[in-house]
Formats: C-alpha cells, sequence, structure tokens
C-alpha cells in the first residue's frame, strides 16, 4: 500500500486596502478608513469565504481590529482569526479575546513564550499554535505555521496585515492570490508602506501575478491577482 500524500497547505489570499501609491497609512499612521464602506463590505465578504483570517501583533496594537465577517446576511460561520506573534505582544484585552462568543483565535507564537506571563486567556476559544523560530529572522516559522493550520482543518488564509507579516509570505513564495482595494488618494511617501522589504536585487526574482480581474466598489477599484508560474 502506497503512503497516503501529505495534505495540501493552505491557500493564502492577500488582502490590500491603499491608497493610489499603496500606502496603508498616514505618516502617524492614521489609516481609519483609506477605501470607502462599499470596499470594506467585500472585505467582509472575502472574510466569511476563508476559513481563516491572519494579522501581525503590530495590527492587533495599532488598530485592535475584530476580525470577524461582519456580513449581510450573517456568515454561516466566522473565520479562524489568527495572530502572528513572536514576541508575545497581544494585550490580553484585545477585541480578538473579548469576542470569542463570536468566532475561534489562534496565537501562533515562538515556542519559548511563557503563556502564563502573557495573561492571555485559557478559553477552549483560543489555541496556541507554539512553533519554533525560522533560523534567518527569529520569527515563527511560517512552514511551521502553515503546518498547524492544516493540522486545524484551515484551507483557507486571508492575510489582512500588516506589511511585514504580508512581505514574509510572499518573500516564502506562500501568497497564491492578490485582493487589492485601491482608493483614489495619494499619501506620499512617507505614509506606511503595504508590503515590507523584499530583499530583491533583480527584477527578474521579483514574484509576478497576473491580474484577473477589476471592478468598481464606489469610489474605489477591486484588483483581483493570480500568482503566475516562471518557466
Amino acid at each position: 500500500m502506497s503512503a497516503a500524500s501529505p495534505p495540501e497547505r493552505p491557500k493564502i489570499t492577500l488582502k490590500l486596502a491603499t491608497s493610489l501609491d499603496g500606502r496603508i497609512a498616514t505618516k502617524s499612521g492614521e489609516s481609519k478608513w483609506i477605501t470607502g464602506e462599499a470596499a470594506r463590505m467585500q472585505v467582509h465578504r472575502l472574510r466569511a469565504e476563508h476559513a481563516a483570517v491572519i494579522v501581525g501583533s503590530e495590527t492587533v496594537l495599532a488598530d485592535d481590529p475584530e476580525l470577524t465577517a461582519r456580513t449581510d446576511p450573517p456568515a454561516q460561520s466566522q473565520p479562524l482569526r489568527i495572530v502572528a506573534d513572536s514576541r508575545g505582544r497581544t494585550p490580553p484585552a484585545a477585541k480578538l479575546f473579548s469576542t470569542l462568543e463570536t468566532g475561534p483565535v489562534a496565537v501562533a507564537t515562538l515556542e519559548t513564550t511563557d503563556l502564563d506571563q502573557r495573561g492571555w486567556p485559557s478559553s477552549r476559544g483560543v489555541q496556541f499554535w507554539m512553533l519554533p523560530a525560522d533560523p534567518e529572522n527569529g520569527s515563527i516559522s511560517l512552514l511551521e505555521l502553515m503546518h498547524s493550520a492544516t493540522r486545524a482543518g484551515v484551507a483557507s488564509i486571508m492575510i489582512e496585515g500588516g506589511g511585514t507579516l504580508a512581505a514574509s509570505f510572499v518573500r516564502a513564495g506562500l501568497v497564491d492570490r492578490i485582493e487589492w482595494f485601491r482608493a483614489p488618494i495619494l499619501l506620499g511617501g512617507d505614509g506606511r508602506p503595504c508590503l515590507g522589504g523584499l530583499g530583491l536585487a533583480k527584477l527578474v526574482d521579483a514574484p509576478t501575478y497576473v491580474r484577473t480581474s477589476v471592478r468598481e466598489v464606489g469610489p474605489d477599484l477591486w484588483e483581483s491577482y493570480e500568482r503566475t508560474e516562471k518557466a
């Protein structure tokens, strides 16, 4: 009997909501709201279509999001809300923890993190994924995060922020799709970029995507992209 094939990793969507020049916040960090109400409603529908959504701890500290899918009619189920938190900085009072009756939360942190010192809730609605560090940067290993998501039955994940986390997924070649909401405003070079550094020295090394659709949503544009494989 042949060995069973290993389960596929979750499909990864990167959601971006930016200015025309690819900024997610002003110099001071103000970001609510760059895109309009119609675009934000589409984001809620995208959340409902994914098994999980993920943000970094910087996004939790800056925005304190709930990350629930608030749709009309209500979503049949809520995505698992994942926080990538290598340094254990998610506040115990974060809205993610105060809305556990709405949907579950997973905290992906380093295996060396002392959970008792963090004060995080021990409710059955919270999972703790204790992961090894990536030897290159000391953050949680994305490969092991994918393994944990697969074991949890997560087939699809949408990245919702921030730029550092998004860049780490792009560098690892894990972003299969991009859903980009672009508002008709300019924030300039001192605004906060939607994507952190990729360390590219040559254009030939840049990840490439093909645009599959462009739609108007209120005053904004919604562009969809699929990753292409280089020859």
